[in-house]
C-alpha cells in the first residue's frame, strides 16, 4: 500500500462532504467541520504569526468537543491569541511546537511549569517552516485569506506572509487545507494560493485579526536612543559601507530609520549606505524613502495603514498588478540569512560572554526570525564590500562575514539590568525540559554590541577574555559593567575594539529630538502626502 495518505484523506473528506457546496462551507458549521476532519493526534499548523491571526478558525477549535479531538500536536509560529493556550487548558492538543509567544509568554511559561503543555521544541521561524516538509508534516492545515473564489483560489494580498508555506506543505502530502476567508467572490485580484491546493473555504464571521506590530510613534523615542542610534550610523552603517540589512522591531531602530535624512544626510551618507531592506514596510522608513534613501524592500508581512502608501510606491516595495504588495515569511527568513550585509536587533538579556536571549524568568517568549537574521550563515559565498569588511583568515581561506548588532540600554524598560552574568534561559531550560539552552543569538555570531556608553566590536576580539572585557566596557552600571577597569578600557579603545562616542565623532549633546525626521504620527502623515493611514490607537486626536 503507497496511498495510506491520500486514501485516508478521501475517506475523511467523504464525511463531510454533506457540509460543503463544492468547496465551501457555511460559517455555522465550522465547529461540526473540525470534529469531523481533524482526527486524535493529528498534527495541526494553524497560522498565526506575530501580525495575521487566523483568529476565526483558532476560535473555532477552542469550540470542538474534546471528546471528539484531543492529544493534537499543534505546530504555531507565534502563540499570540488567548484561545491558542485554551485549546491547552481544554486537553484539545497537548503537545507544541512554535517560534514566538510574545503577548502569551507569561501565560506559556506558567502552563509549561503546571506541565500543561508538552514542548516539542522553540524554533526560528526558518526551522520551524523547514521541519513542516521532514518531520513535522501536517495533517491538517488552518489558515486565513482575504478572498477566496468557488474555485478556492485564494487571494491573500498585502498578508500572504506565512500562508504559501502552510498550504503547500500539507495539501502535497496528502493532508486537509481549511481556509477561513474574509470574503467569498466570483473572481479574485490575483490568485496567490491555486484553488488545487486547497480542499474548505469557510467564509468567517469577521475579517481576521491584523497587529500592526512594527508600528512606532515617534514621539515616543528618547534622546538615549537617538545617541545610540547616532553611533550606530557613524560607527557601524558608515564604517562598514553597509548597503542591505535588516532592523528588527522597537524604537533603537526606529530612531535609526529616522535620523537617515537629516543625521545620515549630514554625513554625506545617501547613496553609500541603506539602500536594500528586508523588513515589513515600516511608517518609521517614509521620511528616508521620500528622501530617496531607499531602492528596495522586500517585506516578511504588511503593516496596517501602510497599503495606499505601498500601492503608490511601486519602485521600492514589491506590489502586484491588483496594485497590493506581495509579501512573504518564509522568504523574507531566507533573504534575511543569506543575502543581507547585516541583521541589527534587540534583546532581552545579554550574558558576561554576549549570548542573548528572549526567554527570561516567567516569560518563554521564544525568538522568531532573530536567530536567521541574526546568525553568521557560513553557507554564503557571495561578498559585498559590509561583509568583507569582517573577514578573517582560516587555514589561509579569506572569509567574509555578516554583520550581527545587538543595540540595547544597558538597564531594560523593566530597571532590571539587561547585562547579566548568566542567562534566565538556563533555568528555563531545566524548568520546561528543554535540550537546549533557548539562546537567541549566540555569542560567536554576534559582531557588535551597541549601549548608550559605546560600541563593542567584538569580531575583533582574540580570546573570550578580551570578548568579556569588551562587553564589560559598554555594559554601564550593570553588575557586569561595574567589574570594567579604565586601564583596560583605554586598552581596548586604543585597539579599536571599544569606541566611545567621542571616538567616533559623536557628540552627547546633540542627541535631541530636532534630529528626528518625523516628530509624532502626524509628521509620518504628511510626508506621505497622506497616503499612510495610521491605525486608530496611533492617531493624534488633539
Amino acid at each position: 500500500m503507497w496511498t495510506t495518505r491520500r486514501d485516508n484523506k478521501k475517506k475523511i473528506m467523504d464525511n463531510v462532504s454533506s457540509l460543503l457546496d463544492g468547496k465551501l462551507a457555511r460559517t455555522e458549521d465550522a465547529v461540526e467541520i473540525m470534529e469531523k476532519i481533524i482526527q486524535k493526534g493529528d498534527r495541526v499548523i494553524l497560522e498565526g504569526d506575530n501580525q495575521k491571526q487566523a483568529s476565526f478558525l483558532s476560535e473555532t477549535l477552542v469550540k470542538v468537543d474534546p471528546e471528539k479531538v484531543n492529544n493534537l500536536h499543534m505546530i504555531m509560529s507565534s502563540i499570540s491569541r488567548p484561545e491558542h493556550l485554551d485549546i491547552f487548558e481544554k486537553q484539545i492538543a497537548k503537545k507544541l511546537d512554535f517560534s514566538f509567544a510574545g503577548p502569551q509568554s507569561n501565560r506559556i511559561s506558567q502552563m509549561i511549569s503546571d506541565k500543561k503543555i508538552m514542548v516539542g521544541d522553540i524554533h526560528t521561524y526558518l526551522e520551524l517552516y523547514a521541519r513542516l516538509f521532514i518531520d513535522l508534516i501536517p495533517n491538517v492545515a488552518l489558515v486565513a485569506a482575504d478572498k477566496a473564489d468557488y474555485q478556492g483560489n485564494l487571494y491573500t494580498g498585502f498578508n500572504t506572509e506565512e500562508t504559501p508555506t502552510f498550504v503547500e506543505a500539507t495539501a502535497f502530502k496528502d493532508g486537509i487545507v481549511i481556509v477561513q476567508a474574509n470574503e467569498v467572490t466570483e473572481t479574485v485580484p490575483r490568485v496567490d494560493i491555486p484553488g488545487d491546493w486547497v480542499d474548505i473555504v469557510i467564509p468567517a464571521d469577521r475579517p481576521y485579526e491584523l497587529e500592526p506590530l512594527f508600528t512606532r510613534d515617534p514621539q515616543a523615542i528618547s534622546e538615549l536612543q537617538i545617541l545610540m542610534g547616532m553611533m550606530a550610523i557613524r560607527g557601524i552603517y558608515e564604517k562598514h559601507e553597509v548597503q542591505s540589512l535588516n532592523h528588527g522591531i522597537g524604537f533603537n531602530t526606529a530612531a535609526i530609520e529616522l535620523l537617515l535624512p537629516t543625521y545620515g544626510e549630514s554625513l554625506g551618507l545617501k547613496g553609500k549606505i541603506c539602500k536594500n531592506w528586508e523588513l515589513n514596510p515600516t511608517p518609521t522608513l517614509i521620511p528616508a524613502i521620500e528622501s530617496g534613501w531607499v531602492e528596495s524592500i522586500h517585506s516578511f508581512g504588511g503593516e496596517v495603514g501602510m497599503e495606499r502608501y505601498i500601492k503608490a510606491r511601486p519602485d521600492i516595495f514589491f506590489v502586484g498588478r491588483d496594485g497590493t504588495m506581495r509579501s512573504n515569511r518564509t522568504l523574507g527568513q531566507i533573504a534575511g540569512q543569506y543575502a543581507l550585509d547585516m541583521f541589527v536587533g534587540s534583546t532581552l538579556q545579554i550574558d558576561k560572554y554576549g549570548n542573548s536571549s528572549t526567554v527570561t524568568k516567567g516569560r518563554l517568549s521564544g525568538f522568531g526570525g532573530a536567530p536567521n537574521m541574526g546568525s553568521n550563515p557560513t553557507g554564503r559565498r557571495h561578498s559585498t564590500k559590509a561583509w568583507q569588511s569582517l573577514s578573517s583568515q582560516t587555514n589561509g581561506m579569506q572569509r567574509g562575514r555578516k554583520l550581527v548588532v545587538q543595540i540595547v540600554e544597558t538597564f531594560g524598560g523593566n530597571k532590571k539590568p539587561v547585562f547579566v552574568d548568566q542567562l534566565d534561559a538556563r533555568k528555563v531550560q531545566k524548568d520546561a525540559q528543554l535540550n537546549n539552552v533557548p539562546v537567541m543569538i549566540y555569542t560567536e555570531d554576534t559582531t557588535h554590541i551597541v549601549t548608550e556608553e559605546g560600541i563593542a566590536y567584538l569580531y575583533k576580539t582574540d580570546s573570550m577574555a578580551e570578548r568579556q572585557a569588551a562587553i564589560e566596557a559598554i555594559a554601564g552600571v550593570t553588575p557586569v559593567g561595574l567589574r570594567a577597569n579604565r586601564k583596560e578600557l583605554e586598552e581596548l579603545r586604543r585597539k579599536g575594539i571599544v569606541a566611545l562616542p567621542e571616538d567616533i565623532g559623536v557628540a552627547r549633546k546633540d542627541a535631541k529630538r530636532t534630529l528626528l525626521a518625523a516628530q509624532n504620527m502626524d509628521d509620518l502623515v504628511l510626508w506621505s502626502k497622506g497616503l499612510y493611514n495610521p491605525p486608530t490607537k496611533f492617531r493624534s486626536w488633539s
